[in-house]
């Protein structure tokens, strides 16, 4: 992927890459444009600390008070993203919070709501009770272990129904 900025400051840390310094105010949204798939559009990026272990595509909740990261696992509450860069603990980096992106994922149909697993940065279209991520579905069918999926500021409340 190779992401411009297209809404918003450039600053010197790319979207789909991860920093050991702080290369822009925590919190930070633009808009960027995947210039090796254009037609998925514009998204949407935030600027965060990130949590042990992120791989690139993994789902995280985002912190709105430090914007730090945790990897997202069934139970999870608030605000998610989607990794841009394998932006492991003690390291910033860019989420998607709206757009196209691909997302870790197990068996997901095209087409299909998203839930998150037990497996931490993971989805499914398994239905959990509680684990409906609101705001994402998959536009195509997994591979190799992603699902092209399409977010909206996606959130997660633990709720039964």
């Amino acid at each position: 992927m190779a992401y411009k900025i297209v809404n918003g400051p450039t600053f010197n840390q790319d979207i789909d890459e991860t920093s050991t310094y702080q290369e822009a105010p925590l919190g930070t949204r633009v808009q960027a444009v995947d210039l090796n798939n254009p037609t998925r559009g514009t998204g949407e990026f935030v600027y965060c600390l990130g949590a042990a272990s992120t791989a690139a595509g993994d789902l995280v909740t985002i912190d709105g008070a430090g914007f730090t990261t945790t990897r997202a696992s069934a139970n999870a509450k608030g605000k998610v993203g989607v990794a841009m860069s394998a932006n492991v603990a003690s390291q910033y980096g860019w989420y998607c919070v709206d757009g196209t992106v691909p997302i870790t994922s197990g068996d997901v149909a095209d087409g299909a709501v998203l839930y998150l697993t037990a497996t931490a940065g993971s989805v499914d279209d398994a239905a959990v009770a509680g684990d409906l991520i609101y705001g994402a579905f998959s536009v195509a069918a997994d591979a190799g272990g992603t699902t092209l999926s399409s977010i909206t500021h996606p959130f997660v409340t633990d709720a039964s129904n």
